[in-house]
């Protein structure tokens, strides 16, 4: 006889704390593909359940709240974490168990653990794309801010790494201020910034933080047309919280977009906003987190049970494409030899989305050839190397030889943040 008992898993989320804003978009991406699933008959006649807590942004709380749910909710699997301190604070309990843990952020690469699922991008999908632009278009004496955790500072190694890779490339000041940071603690900063004129400014700055970065450059009279902020940790949730007069002018990169014109990915926005609203805007953490779940769910279709020995191995060059219809102009794919999400490239050039009555974000194009690449670009979380060039050559090898299998990348573009 079948088995129909539900399917648990958790969700390990912030509803509160200074990552709230960013991290509940991803929590009800999350909720959202949990839905849709169930809605369609669940995974084989199982329902999922949803077990979550609010970790409040403690990577200790987080901690706790995960061995939660693996030592007394029995959940095999959990979908979680925001920041890499968190993540890094939860790795030891799904080791421990031998649970996995799907985490849908962008992160600082040099890592990997057989009990995690990395949907977000690595820096060779996202840092070396922004550097290689930021500096051809501005050039190479760059400021870095960022939040005093993990992630901006490798973030921000890696950034150095690449500056100095050119001839012309400087850090002029490298400063980090606390995850509560207010206004106040970026007045100094931002006098620093107004004393030493570098390029532009490279913002690891995650969070409520975020907001007060912007707004203070905005008052200190900056000029983003000739020394913008560029980040990767800015999205449409920041967007919003800061406002477009402080928005607008400066540059973001992610492997996703609202603003990608596909009818899937219009689809999955509409039924979003229809079940939870236009307060929580999508943004790449939250299409991560979206699709993960389905490739949750395929996976567990072709192993039959979430017991981990067995899901595992159908998680590995699962993708979710194939057997449903995905959000955006995407198909993630796991890879067998690295649990990270291997890329693609994003065939629309003409990106343009309101994400705001009052703002919208245009695209400026890194590579012309994004009009006709396709192909992978293999997620490398421990390898840095190569530039913007390097990529397209790569493309352009792949184009050559008629490749047309893939559809989405983790970076092939920057936005610009324009007021409407």
């Amino acid at each position: 006889m079948a088995n129909k008992d539900p399917v648990k898993v958790g969700v390990l989320y912030s509803q509160t704390g200074v990552t709230s804003a960013i991290e509940s978009s991803q929590r009800l991406g999350t909720l959202l593909a949990i839905e849709e699933i169930n809605d369609h008959g669940g995974i084989d006649g199982r329902e999922i359940v949803d077990i979550e807590y609010d970790a409040a942004s403690d990577p200790y709380h987080f901690r706790h709240l995960a061995e939660r749910l693996v030592a007394i909710d029995n959940v095999n699997v959990i979908f979680g974490c925001y920041m890499s301190s968190t993540r890094k604070a939860v790795t030891p309990i799904v080791e421990k168990y031998n649970r996995i843990l799907f985490y849908a952020t962008l992160y600082e690469g040099f890592e990997f653990s057989n009990n995690i699922i990395y949907t977000g991008a690595a820096p060779n999908q996202n840092s070396v794309q922004l550097a290689d632009f930021m500096m051809s278009m501005f050039g190479g004496q760059v400021y870095l801010v960022g939040s005093d955790y993990i992630y901006p500072y490798e973030s921000n190694r890696i950034m150095s790494d690449l500056v100095h890779q050119r001839p012309d490339g400087s850090i002029v000041a490298q400063r980090y201020v606390p995850l509560n940071a207010g206004s106040k603690d970026f007045e100094s900063i931002v006098a620093e910034i107004k004393e030493l004129q570098p390029d532009f400014i490279f913002s690891t700055v995650v969070g409520d933080a975020t907001q007060h970065l912007y707004r203070a450059y905005a008052e200190a009279g900056l000029d983003p047309k000739s020394m913008p902020i560029a980040s990767l940790t800015t999205s449409e949730v920041e967007v919003a919280q800061m406002g477009a007069a402080a928005a607008a002018g400066h540059f973001t990169a992610a492997p996703y977009f609202t603003s990608i014109d596909s009818a899937e990915n219009h689809r999955v926005l509409q039924r979003f906003r229809a079940r939870f609203g236009d307060e929580i805007r999508p943004n790449a953490c939250w299409e991560a987190a979206y699709f993960q779940v389905h490739l949750f769910a395929n996976a567990m279709r072709g192993a039959g049970t979430d017991s981990v020995p067995v899901l595992m191995p159908q998680i590995l060059e699962s993708d979710f494409l194939r057997r449903r219809g995905g959000c955006a102009s995407s198909r993630p794919i796991i890879t067998p030899t690295c649990t990270h999400e291997l890329g693609g490239l994003i065939r629309r050039a003409s990106l343009r989305s309101c994400v705001h009555r009052r703002m919208r974000l245009c695209l400026t194009l890194i590579w012309s050839r994004i009009h006709w690449a396709t192909g992978h670009l293999p997620s490398r979380p421990c390898r840095i190397d190569g530039t913007a060039k390097d990529i397209d050559a790569f493309y352009h090898a792949r184009h050559t030889r008629g490749a047309t299998d893939f559809a989405r990348p983790p970076f092939t573009a920057c936005m610009c943040i324009s007021p409407a």
